[in-house]
């Protein structure tokens, strides 16, 4: 068996400034010898955090980088250039390509709706088919099947899991050929064929130089597999985060799949090695494990081994040394006080500070915060497309014409940043004020644009009327409402046109203003892909529009292309295990949010997934 070579960086280390750290001094200082090495890394955000870690270790003098390559989202262009020794490379081009999100969705949105029958409205169905993408992904990530899907119902299960399965039959031999129509495959399974024949091509043909695979676990199998070859290549190396040396081999063998330890011991073992064997990265920077560490370790031991706790020291109070707990009465406190030690952080020249939060609601609410301080903080999630300006108006301009301009829509529309209506958006606001004393408070008025005018029948009303004259462009989309059933691909658009002539200003066209920036772009790219996927729905009722958009946009998320502020961030857990900050703070440790609560599945349940 080829002898592996497996390191690891203690949690008390910061990650990426001793990967770098290690890595200069294997060249010996040869800043040329750096371009040899090929560096694996989990996600983009830690090939952007490990280049600016040679350039902290540089003191800002330029380098010649290794090849830096996210494993998570490795494209096409990257898989091309990871060649072997010989120059050959994967031919991503050989395989179908990746069906589009959107597209897939509502693909499988058209299943749901002909399974259920008319029982579901098309935003439940969208809805149900997201959860089935997922519950696909899970099953394909792990390189499994549904084969055996006739005896996950025994008896004594609930009779609608058995209708759930005979759907779920439906689609493993409907799925397949949709994909084989479309000539492509799903993102996941297309990910897995590229890192098998990744691995298989490094096998065959060992690159020349050497490879570091550096902050990944191996949860999911095929990468788990390339970390094997990696670790078995000569002058290459696997560098796992934080891992627990001190476990000996039975209680790492006990280890059940919640323990934060369980997948990186599954994959030490897979590659045929101990806990023992792992070694640690050699770098100035590796600190000892210092008492956190070990209190943290012992905290976290296997519940077989928690009795050996009355047979140990209780911790000193250096485990302890700088730890503050607070607690709070409600969100709003939590986020304030958050916010205040980050920005008390600022006033020690070159501190920095962390936020470590799953809970993204807190995440917003503390970017919020700092914003009262002029403070743009990165928030390594991002924000949901329906929460930034253009996707926000894109709800509003739906819910707007769905509603027959009612009053509450109205307003909203109207109120919004983006809205002007080809004139200036200061006027547009002063003319909605005046209609909204005018004819929006008393009594309701009649359902649409022509009830509007009704209501200011008075004289002095009249200059009011051109302010409705900015909703004819709305026109098309309101016929299109008062349809039976409508073609998704009519009904968007229809919407995009409303949007865009509701966003045109007496200074820039509607598409200048609604698609600008980075929020616009993603909102763009949204919009594009729906006009693109829309017609693989069909015709849907009008009135389930603006709930469908909602449901499609949810998920999605903007990220801005460049960190924001230098010193502060807001990390999932994912970012937090590789980066480092003066000041970290655990965010949101309350039940049901970090341990996560546990989500049902309308799909499976949790026995049915687990076999």
């Amino acid at each position: 068996m080829t002898e592996k070579t497996v390191y690891t960086i203690p949690p008390n280390t910061p990650f990426v400034d001793a990967l770098a750290d290690g890595l200069m001094a294997r060249t010996g200082g040869d800043p040329a010898a750096l371009m040899d090495y090929t560096v694996l890394l989990p996600t983009r955000r830690a090939v952007r955090s490990l280049r600016e870690a040679f350039l902290r270790l540089s003191g800002g003098k330029p380098l010649l980088l290794p090849r830096l390559y996210p494993l998570g989202d490795l494209d096409e262009d990257e898989l091309a250039i990871a060649a072997g020794s010989d120059g050959a490379h994967v031919d991503a081009a050989e395989l179908p390509p990746a069906i589009g999100g959107l597209k897939r969705q509502l693909l499988l949105t058209r299943m749901v709706q002909k399974f259920e029958q008319g029982q579901a409205g098309t935003d439940q169905a969208a809805q149900l088919a997201r959860e089935l993408g997922r519950l696909l992904d899970q099953v394909q990530t792990e390189r499994l099947s549904f084969d055996g899907l006739e005896n996950l119902v025994p008896e004594d299960f609930a009779e609608h899991w058995q209708l759930t399965l005979d759907f779920l039959k439906i689609l493993t031999d409907t799925w397949p050929a949709i994909l084989e129509e479309q000539s492509a495959l799903d993102a996941v399974d297309r990910r897995n064929r590229l890192l098998e024949r990744q691995t298989r091509l490094w096998a065959e043909h060992p690159p020349a130089g050497p490879i570091i695979a550096a902050g990944s676990t191996g949860s999911i199998p095929a990468t788990a597999d390339l970390l094997t070859l990696v670790a078995g290549l000569p002058n290459s190396a696997v560098v796992l985060p934080g891992l627990d040396t001190s476990l000996d081999e039975d209680d790492a063998k006990g280890l059940d799949e919640a323990h934060p330890q369980y997948g990186m011991v599954h994959l030490v073992h897979q590659m045929g090695l101990s806990v023992s064997d792992v070694a640690l990265w050699e770098s100035s920077l590796v600190k000892p494990v210092n008492p956190r560490v070990e209190l943290l370790h012992r905290v976290m031991s296997p519940a077989a081994a928690t009795d050996r706790w009355r047979d140990e020291d209780a911790p000193g109070e250096a485990a302890l040394a700088g730890l503050s707990v607070a607690d709070f009465g409600s969100p709003e406190e939590e986020s304030l006080a958050i916010a205040l030690m980050m920005r008390q952080s600022l006033e020690s020249p070159e501190r920095t500070a962390a936020l470590v939060t799953p809970d993204r609601s807190l995440a917003r609410r503390v970017a919020a915060e700092l914003r009262r301080w002029d403070i743009d903080i990165d928030d390594s999630a991002g924000q949901p497309l329906a929460n930034t300006p253009p996707g926000a108006f894109l709800k509003l301009t739906a819910e707007a014409v769905a509603d027959e301009f009612s009053p509450l829509s109205l307003l909203a529309l109207f109120k919004h940043p983006l809205a002007a209506g080809g004139q200036t958006p200061a006027a547009l606001r002063d003319w909605v004020r005046a209609l909204e004393i005018a004819a929006l408070r008393g009594p309701r008025p009649e359902a649409g644009l022509e009830g509007l005018k009704k209501a200011l029948t008075k004289e002095q009303h009249q200059p009011l009327i051109p302010l409705l004259e900015t909703l004819a462009a709305a026109a098309p989309f309101a016929a299109l409402m008062t349809e039976d059933s409508v073609a998704l691909t009519d009904l968007v658009a229809s919407h995009i046109t409303f949007a865009e002539a509701m966003a045109a200003d007496d200074q820039a066209a509607g598409p200048d203003r609604l698609w600008r920036g980075e929020d616009g772009e993603a909102a763009a790219n949204f919009a594009t892909e729906l006009i693109e996927a829309a017609g693989n729905l069909g015709d849907m009722p009008p009135g389930d529009y603006p709930a469908l958009l909602e449901t499609l946009m949810s998920g999605r998320a903007v990220r801005p292309r460049y960190g924001r502020h230098p010193r502060l961030n807001i990390w999932g857990l994912l970012e937090a295990r590789l980066q480092h900050a003066d000041l970290i703070i655990l965010g949101g440790l309350n039940e049901r949010t970090w341990p996560p609560d546990t989500q049902s599945d309308p799909w499976m349940s949790r026995p049915m997934r687990q076999r």
